[in-house]
């Protein structure tokens, strides 16, 4: 078994500047774990920001934070995408949306379940998944790249998606079935409760499409509120969704998913992410939440300094129920 004998236990804990330049530059395919306003891995996408890394072409299943302070901050110029929001606070990304409309990035849309099942299709090293998603719609119709952009890049398929006849049409009458293409990114980025340096990892709580991504990227970073043991882990092997043979990289990260919920650990932060939002609509207030949130710390240590003892006490899960139960929401 070569590196990953049982008598061998690789150590990939690393620092998340280390991690970040090491797996992640100009032009990378890349993915991001969490849903709208869960478990973004938020320190990591402030590191990338701060090494100003451009050209990124992201894969987005249900995305909110994350990516859209990617945009905003200029890092990514190309998007496939199911959805991106950021739940109440934005029904819509508004950086995101603004981009669209402007032009200043190139977007493809896809179903969700479109989406998971791409993930899974390069989870499972095949090329393609059949589904039934969108049938009748636009998304089939409608393109956002271009076939010269496809014929000039290797790691975007020839097709959005293929119409085909059902081989098995007798099954549930479906004459027609949509091929989607698998993703297989340069590197996917999640931030989970607990990991050990050889790389296993456990999410509590819902996965969303992480386990997915994890298994088809080419490389994987973890961000993990703890760092544990691998006996810790081993006692409920169950409970464990990312395989260490799958983990380049693990940082030992607390709060690495604020703003962000983190199950068991925090809630999303109301507060930060209200004025989040109304920066972000204006430029020149973003510019200014840039410089003051992301620029103006190291790290994410500096940053919940920042925002201050009281307001983390304010998020802090409430360990019956996983999250903030007397958190104003509003």
């Amino acid at each position: 078994m070569g590196e990953y004998s049982m008598n061998v236990e690789p150590n990939k804990v690393m620092s998340l500047k280390e991690a970040i330049k090491k797996y992640v530059s100009d032009g990378s395919h890349i993915s991001i774990g969490g849903f709208t306003c869960n478990r973004n891995p938020m320190a990591a996408v402030y590191e990338i920001i701060r090494q100003k890394i451009k050209n990124l072409h992201m894969y987005v299943h249900s995305n909110g934070t994350g990516v859209d302070e990617l945009i905003g901050a200029g890092c990514v110029s190309k998007i496939e995408i199911a959805y991106g929001g950021n739940g109440k606070f934005a029904a819509t990304c508004i950086r995101f949306k603004k981009a669209v409309q402007e032009g200043t990035i190139e977007i493809e849309d896809y179903s969700n379940y479109q989406m998971t099942l791409r993930f899974l299709a390069g989870a499972m090293g095949v090329p393609f998944l059949p589904t039934r998603s969108s049938l009748g719609t636009d998304i089939i119709n409608k393109w956002g790249f271009s076939a010269d952009m496809r014929k000039n890049d290797p790691k975007i398929p020839n097709e959005k998606l293929v119409v085909t006849d059902n081989p098995f049409k007798n099954w549930m009458d479906t004459e027609k079935v949509v091929l989607v293409p698998a993703i297989n990114t340069d590197v996917t980025i999640l931030h989970v409760q607990k990991a050990d340096r050889q790389g296993t990892g456990r999410i509590e709580g819902l996965t969303f499409a992480d386990v997915e991504q994890a298994k088809s990227a080419k490389h994987l970073i973890l961000t993990c509120e703890e760092l544990v043991d691998q006996n810790e882990l081993r006692a409920a092997p169950h409970q464990n969704q990312i395989p260490f043979i799958n983990v380049d990289a693990v940082v030992h990260v607390p709060h690495g998913a604020y703003p962000t919920a983190c199950h068991n650990y925090y809630d999303y932060d109301p507060i930060y992410l209200n004025e989040y939002g109304k920066a972000a609509r204006n430029d020149e207030l973003f510019n200014t939440y840039l410089k003051k949130y992301v620029y103006g710390v190291d790290g994410q240590e500096e940053l919940i300094a920042l925002v201050g003892e009281d307001r983390m006490k304010t998020i802090k899960a409430d360990p019956n129920v996983g999250y903030a139960v007397n958190l104003k929401r509003n």
